[in-house]
């Protein structure tokens, strides 16, 4: 079986969940925000913060930002125009510093999307675990192809990507000296549709390409990427949030703390449940066989030399006699003693 490492941890399908908490441009510009998301993070039990490195050149063109001048938002989630966001949102070169060093010290995985190749290197200084790639960019092969020369780990997101699309990205990290991939199924839409999810993508994907395969969730809620877990997910990304209703681009369909901490604990409970394919009895239940199952026990006080009928016989608990799926081997036997009603019968009991 395929699998990555990032910071020691395995990470292959069916393993236990490794939960990223994408706080993304949640911290609304504002370090001390970042800081409290990244401790709410920990807490929640997340294995990684993740944060998205662009700038306001590297990423939106000027056509881009002259067509976005004013946004028309009723519930106040932004403000101003696109470029007044993304220059209050995103983070300087000082404080992803700043961001990592805290991480470092707090226990918890810091992580970034890079958005160009300056940014890319920016996290190299930072030696970030791993890379992820931005559903946006799967098909940025001069970003995919500079990113597979660090010799790290990527994860890469899949929404809007068709198959083809998926394949031509793996080649390029391939090619480029990356083997270390995980894909993640998404569908970037916020949220999406439940019948245009597709989670049984994750299987697809994981025979497919055969690689470790999670999933980046954008749905509101908790129980579609525990479905996810279920189907194999090894990585689980998704958005968060200290508080829903702050303006911003992603609160509204982020998860809070106590949304987040069902994922990152609900997620270990059921990877570890999903367990082997082979039957196995435990053996607690092999013991609490002795106490549910039944015995065959007398229906009558029954004579020595009387020939049993199954007029003679029922099955009541305990299961520490002769088990009921042996009754017919029973009939027609002759008991060697006399026994009460409502006995166990024994095969010390039977001639």
């Amino acid at each position: 079986m395929k699998s990555i490492k990032i910071n020691g941890k395995e990470i292959y399908n069916f393993c236990e969940p490794y939960v990223i908490a994408e706080i993304g441009a949640n911290h609304n510009g504002d370090i001390e925000l970042a800081k409290f998301m990244i401790d709410a993070a920990i807490n929640c039990g997340a294995d990684a913060v993740k944060f998205q490195s662009w700038t306001p050149t590297s990423l939106v063109s000027k056509e881009e930002y002259d067509r976005n001048q004013k946004y028309n938002d009723s519930a106040k989630k932004h403000f101003g125009s696109l470029k007044e966001m993304i220059e209050k949102y995103y983070l300087t070169r000082e404080q992803h510093f700043e961001l990592n060093q805290y991480c470092a010290d707090k226990g918890v995985d810091f992580c970034s999307t890079p958005f160009s190749k300056e940014e890319t290197d920016l996290l190299e200084e930072l030696d970030v675990p791993f890379y992820k790639i931005a559903s946006m960019d799967i098909n940025n092969l001069q970003l995919l192809s500079y990113v597979a020369q660090k010799n790290k780990p990527v994860v890469v997101s899949t929404g809007m990507a068709t198959l083809a699309e998926i394949e031509n990205a793996l080649n390029t990290l391939y090619k480029n000296g990356c083997n270390d991939v995980s894909l993640l199924h998404c569908i970037s839409i916020y949220p999406p549709l439940y019948e245009d999810i597709h989670l049984n993508n994750i299987t697809m994907m994981q025979k497919t390409f055969g690689v470790p395969v999670g999933f980046s969730d954008h749905t509101i809620g908790y129980s579609i990427p525990l479905a996810s877990v279920a189907l194999g997910a090894c990585i689980i990304e998704k958005h968060f949030t200290t508080d829903k209703d702050l303006p911003g681009w992603d609160h509204e369909i982020s998860a809070d703390p106590a949304e987040m901490t069902i994922i990152c604990y609900e997620s270990k409970n059921i990877a570890k449940s999903l367990g082997s394919y082979t039957r196995v009895v435990s053996k607690a239940e092999q013991e609490k066989k002795l106490k549910f199952r039944r015995s065959i026990v007398t229906l009558k006080e029954l004579k020595a030399g009387h020939i049993l009928t199954m007029d003679d016989l029922t099955s009541k608990r305990p299961g520490t006699g002769i088990s009921p799926d042996l009754m017919d081997q029973l009939v027609g036997r002759t008991l060697k003693k006399d026994v009460a009603e409502d006995s166990l019968l024994t095969w010390d009991n039977i001639i």
